[in-house]
């Protein structure tokens, strides 16, 4: 079994900065007190990190349960440019998301008629608004939190930033007190700011799902192989644990991700290749497209789908992919992983 000293030496690059969901969320696979969390600036920096070794993994947000998919990772995904060869995904976690519009309190003559309540409620702002002339925050969350924007700040400005905490700091360097952002709260301590109203995302079940990645033929502790810390998650295969229910084998309790395209012009295409999925009883969890850059409006297709590679003992899988071979123009497997999602 691996121990702190050795997972102190694994790098983990996520989006940052601290105190960002991305941390939040890597932090839930990788505790601060074995791993080295890394932030960057870009999902981009990433997938460079991770692709050249300079991080044994990443943590990328993938989607979110109100507003989709997260387009700069499935452009890295996507490895137009071939700069990700080695890349695969091999974990996922889901992080229930609640967003707190953070700022500074309003001058005393807007708010004396009330005050904070003991249990503030949910979606209500806590002070009167009118001094809030811009809000910042990720795109992802000024999506998520569009009516309460429309509705109680129909006078300010959104302004997109690299992710929710840096947002909270840029409202926090305004001196005027104008500016607020969309952030976690925990982001808010830490840029010393006031909660203004909380839990104002427009869906109650509001969770993000963020992918972590490996190199293929990476950082293999212990010589534990590339098979068992795909299955069970990277910090698991670290720690030793089994990480199995002990059930009987079901395929949904793992997923796997391929990508591919197919020619544009023959009818049906699309259709014949999404039938080796079916016609092996292998059922699809998602489906995303990007544009593939070989010709206008041509795309590269994403199939989420139950089931693994590396655990496959009825070779559903593997015959969904050697039909996928030969049904596809061309195709690539992107990772297999435990199913996190929880059951609600």
């Amino acid at each position: 079994m691996s121990n702190s000293r050795e997972d102190k030496d694994v790098t983990v690059a996520f989006l940052g900065p601290l105190n960002s969901y991305s941390h939040e969320a890597t932090k839930l696979t990788f505790p601060e007190s074995r791993w080295r969390l890394e932030p960057t600036k870009t999902i981009q920096e990433v997938f460079d990190r991770v692709q050249s070794g300079q991080a044994g993994y990443g943590v990328v947000p993938f989607e979110n349960s109100t507003y989709g998919t997260v387009s700069f990772t499935l452009d890295g995904l996507a490895d137009r440019a071939g700069a990700y060869a080695d890349i695969l995904v091999c974990d996922e976690v889901y992080l229930d998301v609640h967003h707190f519009l953070l700022g500074r309190r309003p001058p005393p003559q807007q708010s004396s008629s009330s005050s904070p309540q003991s249990e503030p409620p949910k979606r209500t702002p806590l002070y009167p608004l009118q001094h809030i002339r811009r809000v910042y925050s990720h795109p992802q969350a000024l999506g998520q939190t569009a009516r309460f924007l429309a509705k109680h700040l129909p006078h300010a400005e959104t302004v997109e930033v690299s992710s929710t905490s840096r947002g909270a700091a840029l409202a926090a360097e305004d001196p005027e007190g104008a500016s607020a952002a969309v952030a976690g709260e925990s982001a808010g301590r830490a840029a010393g700011l006031d909660v203004l109203a909380m839990w104002i995302e427009d869906m109650e079940e509001n969770a993000t799902r963020f992918f972590v990645l490996r190199r293929k033929g990476g950082d293999e502790r212990e010589g534990k192989g590339e098979q068992e810390q795909e299955e069970r998650g990277p910090a698991a295969a670290a720690r030793g644990e089994d990480g199995d229910d002990g059930g009987p084998y079901n395929e949904g309790r793992y997923k796997s991700l391929v990508s591919f395209t197919v020619p544009h012009r023959r009818p049906g295409a699309l259709a014949d290749v999404l039938d080796c999925f079916r016609a092996r009883g292998v059922n699809l969890t998602s489906i995303n497209s990007v544009p593939s850059f070989t010709a206008p409006f041509q795309y590269l297709f994403f199939v989420e789908f139950e089931g693994s590679r590396l655990d496959d003992p009825d070779g559903r899988v593997r015959g969904v992919l050697e039909d996928l071979g030969r049904a596809a123009e061309r195709w690539r497997w992107l990772g297999s992983w435990r199913n996190r999602k929880p059951v609600r």
